[in-house]
């Protein structure tokens, strides 16, 4: 699909041009392939699929002349546009989105289906007719009459998480290679493995990246933009139990897993995800196992604010000494560890990075909101490695789920807001 894009938008001087888009290409190419990382992994990547798409993207990049793009051991894709204009104190800018998907959720053999001229109808995925995205359930859809909807088939997540990011940010690659009448100044490209499971970002080589600025592509509803995340810790709590043989255990037995059991049940609803919304913390338990002598709990802890973040987990270890305390002989371990901070400590140090996003989504003829994410994005901790980071919508719906959808007008809205970001940096340098 061709459109013709106006850049003459807020007193800017460029004229006219035409957009060949590739995005809606690029991604129903990228989402068969199956990247879905695995937290149980001790390897970089965690999932060796991954590096399918990662060979494809750096070919692509190759196809179009972006001659250094290239995959490192890791599974990190870099790749480098330089810049065209005169301008030499353009800061470097980074585009990053991650290539993994949600181990939630199959990710293999997904069947993406466009539904065109989308009217407000149920969509009904055909592969499992359960499956029902409904407008009442995704308000966003009053967003999308005459658009055109994609979806997987009903038996799998679609993968627009975060992959309508890659199409996006390579799409845009494709038009500034195209497009020399778009000044800008040098552009970083990174994709990223195991975003899904929080390692992001443990290997990327931030002297090789040498950006200063950067955005990622991973917001949901189009002319979002998010500079504020949670603060995460994980934490693991281990029970230690007293086994005994089950026919003799009366006065004996003191079951770890039961104790835990305990545990979850006495965790207050209105610290679970279930019983919260907007800035509001949570603790939740994301995994369980053991014996009836040693069993632990796996949990995720979030807030918007550090010092509710240290509460949170005090209030589980008060649960715990409680519980125990019912259990003479039992003890437990409660190792809390640090994931991600709130990303919005750092962009408050550059309101620019912020005001330059809100500003490229107005030009691409949206109104531009500024929003906060309950979850965490490899911007976060990339804001805390000297990248600051804000996050930029996709256009990503429902995802780690089956029902997970995307549009294509909002994939190519974000393509426009890639380009006018890198319009504006260059404009705004002296």
């Amino acid at each position: 699909m061709s459109k013709i894009v106006n850049l003459s938008l807020t007193n800017y001087k460029y004229s006219n041009f035409l957009l060949e888009f590739t995005v809606k290409r690029r991604f129903l190419a990228y989402v068969t392939i199956d990247t879905q990382s695995d937290s149980e992994s001790k390897t970089y990547p965690s999932t060796q699929k991954q590096k399918n798409l990662g060979k494809i993207l750096v070919a692509e990049l190759i196809e179009m002349g972006v001659n250094d793009a290239h995959m490192d051991e890791y599974g990190y894709v870099y790749a480098t546009i330089q810049a065209n204009t005169t301008k030499k104190n353009v800061p470097v800018i980074c585009f990053c989105s991650h290539m993994d998907t949600s181990p939630d959720c199959s990710g293999a053999d997904v069947k993406p289906i466009v539904h065109e001229n989308y009217q407000g109808e149920d969509i009904i995925l055909p592969d499992d007719t359960t499956q029902v995205i409904k407008m009442n359930e995704h308000p966003d859809l009053k967003n999308q009459f005459g658009n055109t909807i994609i979806t997987a088939s009903g038996t799998t997540l679609l993968g627009a998480d975060n992959k309508a990011g890659i199409a996006e940010i390579m799409d845009a690659c494709y038009q500034l290679m195209n497009h020399p009448e778009i000044k800008h100044g040098k552009i970083r490209i990174l994709f990223t493995p195991d975003e899904e499971i929080g390692r992001g970002v443990d290997k990327v080589d931030m002297q090789k990246l040498g950006a200063s600025v950067g955005y990622t592509i991973d917001g949901e509803s189009a002319g979002n933009l998010e500079n504020e995340t949670f603060s995460a810790d994980g934490a693991r709590l281990k029970i230690k139990g007293i086994s005994a043989h089950p026919g003799f255990a009366k006065g004996k037995m003191l079951s770890a897993i039961k104790i835990a059991a305990e545990i979850i049940d006495a965790l207050p609803y209105e610290l679970s995800p279930e019983g919260t919304i907007g800035m509001q913390g949570f603790i939740h338990p994301v995994g369980i196992g053991g014996q009836v002598e040693e069993a632990h709990i796996d949990f995720i802890i979030r807030d918007f604010d550090d010092d509710f973040l240290a509460q949170h987990a005090q209030i589980l270890r008060q649960i715990a000494n409680d519980v125990l305390a019912q259990y003479p002989g039992a003890g437990y371990e409660l190792d809390v560890y640090p994931q991600y901070r709130n990303m919005k400590k750092v962009l408050e140090q550059y309101p620019e990075i912020v005001e330059y996003g809100l500003e490229a989504i107005k030009r691409a003829g949206m109104e531009p909101k500024l929003c906060s994410i309950r979850g965490g994005t490899d911007g976060s901790r990339l804001s805390f490695m000297g990248l600051p980071c804000p996050n930029i919508f996709a256009g990503e719906h429902a995802f780690h789920g089956k029902q997970e959808w995307v549009s294509e007008q909002d994939m190519q809205k974000a393509v426009e807001t890639i380009l006018h970001l890198c319009m504006i940096w260059e404009e705004k340098s002296n």
